[in-house]
């Protein structure tokens, strides 16, 4: 089968003989964004800028599809372009969002905490190992505060996890996870420690994400990479830590967090292991409200023990969708239980980073304190 001429030419490229920023999406000194995107054969153009309505780009005569915001506060935010009824990321910058399957982009407003600042700056290792428990090989990100490189005592680790339908690299890229470390440091705002950032995504054969329709992974996928994820947990990565790194064993020296999907993990994980953990943070986290998992509704049918951890955080937007009903069972049960918690609703927002980015911050200054 042979294809039309047409569909086999090259896509225009802006002309040589103009700079680039004329043509690519760029940051104004007052915080406004200008979006541009290069095509001159499209008919219609819009830009969907976190939960914002789409607004529309409007078309010159040299083919730049374009349209400038109101100045925005400081933050980092996602978007994508809508092409004729074509999602695509913005071809013109180097920040997408960090996927499983790409389709959004992510543009930094500075002026905020997530700033690469004039500080002290950790080290961020991707690091590869042999996952026996998965029997495959596995990814995590490791980071280590400054000075490390001579450290005078062993230091706590928090292992954090990424939600559904992201990588290893949210944290990073979009969560800024090494600039807010680097930047409370600096500011004294929490103590020296280790964060591990493993995939939350197992691809064991039963709990590969893309084989499950989106209406059945609370009942067959979770679970499954849910337990899977815990053995990698327990079996490799805390084990690598031990043999790598100068680090706490005991149980108030290790911390698990995670958003949404890697909410429920940090759960499943720390609740199912409260000898392990002596902290767990749930931002925005499924739980065994939709997602059945006996170990945790056994760890919180006996608050005694829950209650010995340091601090147990739940944490939600008030307008999610998402996992609303997870997080308001959760809460429900632990104040039935009388389970010690500290529970954090962020008025008019829903599932999203501007929930898990502040949750976070708020979590690195409670844990590890003495």
């Amino acid at each position: 089968m042979s294809l039309p001429a047409a569909a086999l030419d090259a896509p225009a490229a802006p002309p040589a003989e103009r700079p680039l920023k004329e043509f690519v999406t760029s940051v104004g000194k007052d915080g406004s964004i200008t979006f541009r995107l290069y095509a001159p054969s499209a008919k219609a153009v819009t830009v969907v800028l976190g939960s914002h309505d789409p607004i529309a780009l409007q078309r010159g005569d040299d083919g730049i599809w374009a349209a400038k915001t109101e100045p925005m506060k400081p933050n980092l935010y996602e978007y994508y372009f809508n092409v004729d009824g074509f999602r695509s990321i913005d071809p013109g910058t180097n920040s997408p969002k960090p996927q499983r399957q790409v389709n959004t982009s992510l543009i930094l407003v500075p002026g905020s905490i997530l700033d690469i600042r004039n500080v002290p700056h950790g080290d961020l290792r991707l690091v590869t190992l042999h996952s026996k428990a998965l029997d495959s090989e596995r990814q995590m990100y490791v980071y280590t505060p400054p000075g490390y490189s001579n450290p005078t005592k062993p230091l706590p680790v928090l292992y954090l996890y990424h939600g559904f339908g992201d990588t290893a690299a949210s944290w990073i890229a979009q969560g800024r996870a090494p600039q807010i470390l680097d930047n409370l440091l600096a500011e004294k705002k929490i103590e020296p420690m280790i964060v591990v950032i493993p995939d939350t995504e197992t691809d064991v054969p039963d709990a590969v994400a893309e084989n499950f329709p989106a209406a059945e992974r609370r009942k067959n996928f979770y679970p499954a990479n849910a337990e899977a994820a815990d053995r990698e947990l327990i079996e490799d990565l805390i084990p690598y830590m031990k043999n790598h790194y100068q680090v706490r064993s005991d149980a108030d020296g290790r911390a698990v967090a995670g958003l949404s999907q890697g909410g429920y993990q940090a759960l499943v994980s720390g609740l199912s292991h409260l000898g392990t953990f002596g902290w767990v943070a749930t931002f925005s986290g499924v739980s065994t409200t939709t997602v059945s998992n006996k170990a945790v509704d056994a760890a919180l049918s006996g608050p005694d023990k829950v209650n010995k951890l340091r601090n147990f955080t739940v944490t939600v937007g008030s307008k999610d969708q998402v996992v609303g009903k997870d997080v308001a069972g959760l809460k429900a049960m632990l104040e039935e239980k009388k389970i010690k918690h500290d529970y954090q609703e962020y008025p008019d927002l829903g599932h999203e980073m501007d929930v898990w980015r502040p949750s976070l911050i708020a979590f690195l200054q409670k844990v590890f304190k003495e």
